[in-house]
C-alpha cells in the first residue's frame, strides 16, 4: 500500500510540474492575458477539470514554482544547526538557496518578471509572501524561543532584503551572482542604520 500511495504522490507531483511548466511556456509564448486554462491544460495533455484538482487558476499554476522555491527556503531554515539565532540561520539559509543555481534560474527570472507586470500575478507573489513571512516567524520563535514582534520582525526584514537583491539583480547588476548581492542585502540589515 505505501508502494502504491508513493507512485500515486509522485504522478500527482510529476503532473502538477507539467502544468507548471505548460502554463509558464505559453504564457512566455503568448502573453499572460492570452493564456486560458483550457490551453495550459491541453498543453500539459490533461482535462480542463483535472487542471482544477491542482490549481485554482492560471495565476495559481504560475505561482508554483514559487511556492516550491519557499518550501525549499524552509526546508534549508530546518537544517541548519540549532545553535544559531533565526537571523543567522535564515541569512545562511537564504544564501545556500539562492547559491544552489550555477546558471540564474530562467523560469524564476521569468516568473518574477511576470509579476511585476500583472496585478493577479503580484496580488498572489504577496499572498505567498505573507503566508512565507508567517511560517518563517513560527520557525523563529522556536528556534529562539521568543513569542514577541521580534521573529516576524527577522522575517520580514528577511524576505524584504530578498526582494530588493532581487530587483536589484534583475535591473541593474546581472553581472554579479544573485546570492552575492543577496548576502550583502542580508548583512545591510543586520548592522545598525
Amino acid at each position: 500500500m505505501t508502494g502504491t500511495q508513493g507512485l500515486r504522490e509522485r504522478k500527482k507531483a510529476e503532473t502538477r510540474l507539467a502544468v507548471y511548466r505548460a502554463a509558464m511556456r505559453l504564457t512566455v509564448e503568448v502573453g499572460y492575458e492570452n493564456v486560458t486554462v483550457e490551453a495550459i491544460a491541453e498543453a500539459a495533455n490533461i482535462s480542463r477539470r483535472t487542471f482544477f484538482n491542482y490549481f485554482s487558476d492560471k495565476a495559481d499554476a504560475l505561482m508554483y514554482g514559487e511556492e516550491e522555491r519557499h518550501r525549499s527556503l524552509i526546508a534549508a531554515f530546518r537544517e541548519r544547526p540549532a545553535e544559531e539565532s533565526g537571523w543567522t540561520a535564515l541569512h545562511a539559509a537564504a544564501v545556500d538557496l539562492y547559491g544552489r543555481f550555477e546558471e540564474p534560474d530562467r523560469e524564476w527570472i521569468a516568473r518574477t518578471l511576470l509579476a511585476r507586470r500583472h496585478p493577479a500575478l503580484l496580488a498572489r507573489q504577496l499572498a505567498n509572501l505573507m503566508h512565507l513571512e508567517q511560517q518563517l516567524a513560527a520557525l523563529i520563535a522556536e528556534r529562539d524561543a521568543d513569542t514577541g514582534v521580534r521573529p516576524r520582525v527577522i522575517a520580514a526584514a528577511m524576505l524584504a532584503s530578498v526582494r530588493a537583491a532581487t530587483n536589484l539583480w534583475l535591473d541593474d547588476d546581472q553581472s554579479r551572482l544573485l546570492p552575492e548581492i543577496l548576502h550583502e542585502a542580508l548583512s545591510a540589515v543586520a548592522s545598525p542604520f
